[in-house]
């Protein structure tokens, strides 16, 4: 080539890059910025008996192994609306865990709470496909088993009821917003509107409450999850007894008392009272609203579930910081280890118990639970305010021993009779949260 050939070769490709320069440079400016996290329709999850839809919202910046929460809305609603008119969508934004929000389908967008179907473990109807849902996000994004947790608003706080009592190894914790307890809104007439409960004129004892859960799912002997329970004073769709009767239901069901081992007011008009424990994640925590009425929960509430539910800790994967996900997150209680010492003999024993905090962060107010062996009734018991004396036990702390530093202890125990297994309990759990054993 020329060396006039080659300069106008030289030339031409420089006339070239001048005008498609300013070209590449509007379009990178004009350019749509990376799409955000959105909220998706899964249209295949899984067994679904009752034809339920799924949305998820998975934000930007997930964590490793993120927990899971399910946000189930009111009666008329759906996923869309209660993902756009909660603040658990920007709470996921900030905390990294995964929402799902399912959808009712039947005649006025209430999930079934009422049926013989819906009120046992794996009997079909709604409960089924939410499970299925939760199934599927742990397939799909690899998360963590133990932090799976359900909140609902009306008919979805009358399903977070169900969840737990059906499910009560899937679900860590729950909160209902204007629910009632579970098995009240129980229809044999295929209806799906219970009058009696709605206007509060349902009650029964703590133990028969109690019952109708633990027959929900016959023989199981786990920790079951922790309950918090919101409802306005004022409230006449699902008037305000029935949070009374929720209380009871779920003090026995965790096997704490019903006297508040904490009270206060986190703002007006709010009344805050805690349940076998006295810290941000005791096994029972209410708040009643004075003067609202159903119109929960508004503005902040979603906030204090996280709380709750122990998402609001931060970190990689496990909120330690420290790059694995190995261990509990920091300062959530559950970061624990429990040695027992068996004394028996012809049809009594002692157990001695002694609860090591394992984690980094102290635990303030805890309460732990385990299964007797079949055959064993406490008698009486040391160093712990106890609830049950039979199937599961709830041992809370008592005045002076509350905290729990990092790295520290408490020794508590009991007496038993037996009728033939003088066994210790094979499992634990501190505030919902399964400890190692030793």
């Amino acid at each position: 080539m020329s060396n006039r050939a080659g300069k106008r070769v030289r030339a031409w490709v420089a006339a070239l890059f001048a005008a498609v320069l300013p070209m590449l440079a509007a379009l990178l400016v004009s350019a749509p910025p990376a799409a955000a996290a959105s909220l998706t329709e899964v249209t295949s999850f899984g067994n679904n008996p009752s034809g339920l839809r799924m949305h998820l919202y998975v934000p930007d910046s997930v964590q490793q192994r993120p927990a899971v929460l399910v946000a189930v809305h009111y009666c008329t609603g759906s996923g869309p609306a209660f993902y756009s008119g909660t603040e658990f969508a920007s709470l996921a934004d900030r905390y990294g865990f995964i929402v799902i929000y399912p959808s009712a389908t039947r005649s006025g967008q209430c999930f079934d709470v009422s049926s013989p179907q819906a009120l046992r473990r794996d009997g079909g109807s709604d409960p089924v496909g939410i499970r299925s849902m939760v199934d599927y996000v742990q397939r799909t994004y690899a998360t963590d088993p133990d932090r799976v947790f359900v909140t609902g608003a009306s008919s979805g706080a009358m399903m977070t009821n169900v969840l737990l009592g059906d499910y009560p190894d899937v679900f860590a914790a729950g909160a209902a917003f204007m629910g009632v307890p579970f098995g009240c809104f129980a229809t044999t007439d295929g209806s799906g509107w219970n009058s009696a409960c709605a206007n509060g004129t349902v009650s029964h004892t703590p133990q028969e409450w109690g019952d109708m859960v633990r027959a929900a799912y016959p023989g199981y002997t786990g920790a079951r999850p922790r309950m918090q329970l919101w409802h306005g004073t004022t409230d006449t769709t699902l008037r305000y007894p029935n949070f009374g009767e929720e209380i009871k239901q779920w003090t026995n069901v965790l096997g704490v008392s019903q006297t508040p081992a904490y009270t206060d007011q986190p703002q007006a008009n709010w009344t805050r009272t805690r349940y076998g424990a006295a810290g941000e994640r005791a096994p029972v925590e209410a708040i009643s609203v004075q003067g609202t009425g159903h119109s929960l929960p508004t503005s902040g509430m979603a906030a204090r579930v996280i709380t709750f539910f122990g998402l609001d800790q931060a970190g990689d994967g496990d909120g330690d910081g420290d790059g694995d996900d190995d261990d509990p997150p920091t300062g959530e209680p559950g970061a624990c280890r429990v040695t027992a010492t068996t004394n028996a003999w012809n049809t009594g024993l002692t157990v001695s118990l002694t609860v090591t905090n394992t984690g980094t962060a102290p635990v303030n107010g805890w309460s732990l639970t385990f299964a007797l062996p079949a055959g064993q009734s406490i008698a009486s018991g040391w160093n712990a305010v106890y609830g049950g004396s039979g199937g599961t036990v709830t041992a809370a702390n008592a005045s002076w021993n509350a905290a729990i530093p990092p790295g520290g202890s408490v020794s508590i125990g009991y007496q038993a009779t037996h009728t033939g297994n003088a066994g210790a309990p094979a499992s634990f759990a501190l505030n919902g949260a399964a400890c190692t054993t030793a």
